[in-house]
């Protein structure tokens, strides 16, 4: 038996395990519960059990597996990572460990791992001899990521062309409230893991509505991490430190990883909060040194000269009326190498993708684009900049629409 196969089982699923277990009162169990049950069961029956999950190590020195299908929220079906197996594989948060795990003895809590197995799916010889993300040489990308996926998903060909995106950008997207960041967010995810399979996707949602965590679920094929409105701060700086060290600790085995974030306003916000205060308050109520974190996991985002890459696409919130989102905005401003800004008078006009051409674009974007493709689309800049925003993307969209690619649209520039 697995643990990871049971937490991607629904609740009725396991209820009808519990029942060839003999499980008592299995239907009113919560589910984490009810897994530490039916783990309980199975190795009175025959005594084996793999697990996997990622590691937290806690300040004390030890450490438990976390299961991304529950945002990383400890459970009572966590496994007890021991210090010396911590010391011995090199072990860090963020790692993704799996192995033969035993059951808890009398005084213990938790399941523990029996023996490390694999570490970040390698062998864990291997894994230790890696070496750490921040001793890594970071560079402009220079790779591409392929976003035109079908002629009539606008949102991506746009970007394509005039915003491309490379392995290891850090960009952000500028967005004032109902201007469509959500969706171009999914656009953006979705065409990713069609153009790239090995790339490893995971969604951010911090502070976000519930409903709107179970949309991205079902429309992205990708790790969806979330902390609801509901969950205190706390809560949201965990989830994103979790993600962040995951994402690290596979890029350190020369893995492409993205991470698309909403919203990075929101994540400042959680560590304002969180953040012991320094006595040096800003503008709006944000502390000094509350920035610091969110812009070191920001700046994570680097295309890497050893291999690898680690892609942060973030939102960030504009015109909501508060002046901490001004101040947060404003600190993050520039440390981007791409932006995206989104217009709110074009969303009204249900225009889409809302983008404000002329204010968005990609620093070093002659390293993603051949020469001849770049010069067409600074000329198409150069004509584009008399126009407003609105009438832009309508001649964009107007234009495209005739097209069945970018490669097509591009050459119809000529007629």
């Amino acid at each position: 038996m697995n643990i990871v196969e049971l937490k991607d089982k629904k609740i009725s699923e396991l209820t009808d395990m519990a029942k060839t277990f003999n499980i008592d009162g299995a239907a009113g169990m919560r589910k984490q519960h009810l897994i530490f049950a039916l783990l309980q069961a199975q190795i009175e029956k025959d005594g084996l059990i793999f697990g996997e999950g990622t590691l937290e190590i806690l300040p004390d020195g030890f450490g438990f597996l976390r299961a991304p299908n529950y945002n990383y929220l400890p459970g009572p079906d966590d496994i007890y990572v021991s210090p010396s197996q911590i010391r011995r594989f090199s072990l860090r948060t963020g790692d993704t460990v799996s192995g033969q795990i035993r059951q808890p003895k009398e005084s213990e809590r938790y399941f523990a791992l029996l023996k490390v197995e694999a570490v970040n799916y390698e062998d864990p010889e291997v894994a230790r001899e890696k070496i750490l993300f921040d001793n890594l040489t970071p560079l402009y990308p220079d790779r591409k990521v392929n976003l035109e996926t079908s002629s009539d998903n606008y949102s991506t060909r746009i970007m394509d062309l005039m915003i491309p995106i490379g392995f290891g950008q850090r960009g952000l997207i500028v967005s004032p409230p109902r201007s469509g960041k959500t969706m171009l967010l999914q656009n953006i995810a979705n065409s990713v893991i069609a153009s790239h399979k090995d790339i490893v996707p995971f969604v951010l949602l911090i502070d976000e509505r519930p409903e709107e965590v179970t949309d991205m679920e079902r429309s992205v094929n990708a790790e969806v991490i979330s902390s609801t409105f509901d969950e205190p701060a706390e809560r949201h700086v965990q989830v994103a430190e979790m993600v962040i060290e995951k994402a690290k600790r596979l890029v350190e085995h020369k893995k492409d990883v993205i991470i698309l974030l909403d919203s990075i306003t929101r994540l400042a916000r959680a560590y304002n909060s969180v953040m012991p205060p320094s006595g040096k308050i800003l503008s709006g109520g944000v502390d000094s040194n509350a920035l610091q974190r969110p812009k070191r996991f920001f700046g994570a985002a680097r295309n890497i000269e050893e291999g690898g890459s680690l892609t942060i696409i973030a939102t960030a919130l504009v015109d909501t009326g508060s002046r901490m989102d001004e101040v947060i905005f404003e600190e993050f401003k520039g440390t981007g190498n791409m932006e995206i800004q989104l217009d709110r008078r074009l969303a009204d006009k249900r225009l889409f993708p809302a983008i404000d051409i002329k204010k968005s674009g990609t620093r070093k974007e002659e390293l993603l684009l051949d020469e001849e493709i770049l010069n067409r689309v600074w000329i198409l800049r150069k004509f584009l900049s008399s126009l407003n925003p609105s009438d832009s993307m309508e001649f964009l969209l107007e234009k495209m629409s005739g097209t069945k690619d970018n490669k097509d649209f591009l050459n119809s520039m000529n007629s």
